[in-house]
């Protein structure tokens, strides 16, 4: 079987995300005998004349009394030639949100839209939110087509709003399929009801893909979650032990390897890489180990362990962009902690320097974030990071904003170059942001 692909579906109210999830667990074979026998049975106590695979997903008990999403449902399933898992987020605007969580750690976006509908608010804000997390791949399923006939006219008139909106966002590339997610038009197979379209079904689509960039080409990063020390009353082989536990995030360690300990800077080399069933010579990214450093230095939880070459540059300034999900609004000078890693500090926001506007898709100025702005955001930091861009590494490059007297997660952040920035405003003509 191949590589694992992760997977994340969004899209406006009632564009049938749910709807189409189910039927492509249903038609895939990846739904059991008694799940099934639940959703008929909830399908025939609501009076309807069809099996309502959206409920498939919809697992909480308001989702299916009131009929939307709310939270993120996740599935693991398989077919002949891949594993996924599959994250299905809501449509409503209040649980962007959940989007954000979603489509974080998706290596595909399958985004949703009503053919007779066409592009919406949410489908500008979900396909801004997947182009801001860098989602390597999105795929536009243009639903309902059996609403209008199968009418190519229409397909057409929506993929060509679709492309224009991908276009002014900078989204690279984007693949549009005419599906019907009620009747199971080209989700898993290929429909002959749509002989207009020589593309492959939405599942062909996906067993297909590359999953994102392998992230043992990317630099070494190991942000140290446990600090190991000497233990007097250890048995005597691990007395004098030291060592320092967490996961590769990315690249690849191998003993010998010179590395340096961020923020404060100083260097070692590696002298073993301990796990639970023995040492290594070498661990990858994802991998969960132990390093043991040849020179006795101070490393301590939150401090990241990274190759000598192209080590990011410690810094007690951040700029990025957030996407803000909390319900009270983010302002100038507020007190947050920023979690990055398993670094934890605490920050104060020095300048708002705008907000995505979703209908002209160009950032504008503001005093504040609301819940679901995308801004850009300048924060002060009590200590340093050590962060990469974003650009160059989802896992060390994003952060969280929490708040510091509840705990709740604020927003969730991408770092970005203040340069890339000043660059952006500076061309008013245009005022696109590099994102």
């Amino acid at each position: 079987m191949s590589t694992l692909l992760r997977l994340a579906t969004a899209g406006s109210v009632d564009d049938g995300k749910s709807t189409l999830v189910g039927r492509l667990l249903f038609d895939s074979k990846a739904v059991l005998a008694d799940q099934l026998d639940a959703v008929e049975r909830v399908s025939q106590a609501k009076g309807l004349g069809h099996v309502d695979l959206a409920l498939l997903t919809d697992g909480l008990r308001a989702e299916r009394e009131q009929g939307i999403t709310i939270d993120v449902a996740y599935r693991y399933f398989t077919t002949a030639n891949r594993a996924f898992i599959l994250a299905d987020c809501p449509g409503h605007v209040q649980y962007t949100r959940n989007t954000v969580t979603g489509s974080s750690t998706a290596d595909v976006l399958v985004l949703l839209v009503d053919v007779r509908k066409g592009v919406l608010e949410q489908t500008r804000r979900h396909l801004a939110v997947g182009h801001l997390l860098r989602v390597p791949t999105i795929v536009v399923a243009i639903n309902k087509i059996d609403l209008v006939d199968y009418d190519q006219a229409s397909y057409d008139a929506v993929a060509g709003q679709v492309r224009q909106l991908a276009a002014d966002l900078g989204v690279p590339q984007i693949r549009t399929i005419p599906v019907s997610a009620l009747e199971g038009a080209n989700i898993v197979d290929r429909s002959e009801k749509t002989p207009w379209y020589d593309g492959p079904s939405l599942l062909g689509l996906l067993e297909d893909l590359p999953a994102d960039a392998e992230l043992t080409e990317l630099p070494f990063r190991f942000p140290v979650q446990l600090a190991i020390r000497p233990q007097e009353a250890a048995a005597a082989e691990y007395r004098e032990y030291r060592g320092y536990a967490g996961q590769v995030a990315t690249g690849v360690v191998r003993v010998g390897d010179e590395v340096v300990v961020l923020p404060a800077g100083r260097r070692s080399t590696i002298a073993g890489i301990d796990t639970a069933d023995g040492p290594l010579d070498e661990a990858f990214a994802s991998q969960s180990v132990t390093l043991r450093l040849a020179d006795e230095i101070d490393v301590a939880r939150g401090d990241l362990v990274a190759a000598v070459s192209g080590a990011p540059e410690p810094s007690q300034d951040l700029t990025g962009l957030v996407t803000w999900l909390a319900e009270q609004p983010l302002r100038l000078g507020a007190r947050v902690l920023v979690k990055h890693g398993t670094r934890t500090v605490q920050a104060v926001v020095r300048e708002i320097s705008g907000r995505l506007d979703l209908d002209t898709l160009i950032p504008v100025p503001t005093e504040a974030l609301e819940l679901n702005d995308i801004g850009r955001v300048t924060l002060r930091l009590a200590l340093p990071i050590a962060p990469d861009d974003y650009a160059v590494s989802r896992r060390t490059g994003s952060f969280l904003l929490v708040d510091p007297q509840t705990g709740g997660t604020l927003a969730a952040g991408m770092v970005r170059a203040a340069s890339e920035f000043d660059e952006a405003a500076r061309a008013a003509a245009t005022l696109h942001w590099v994102i």
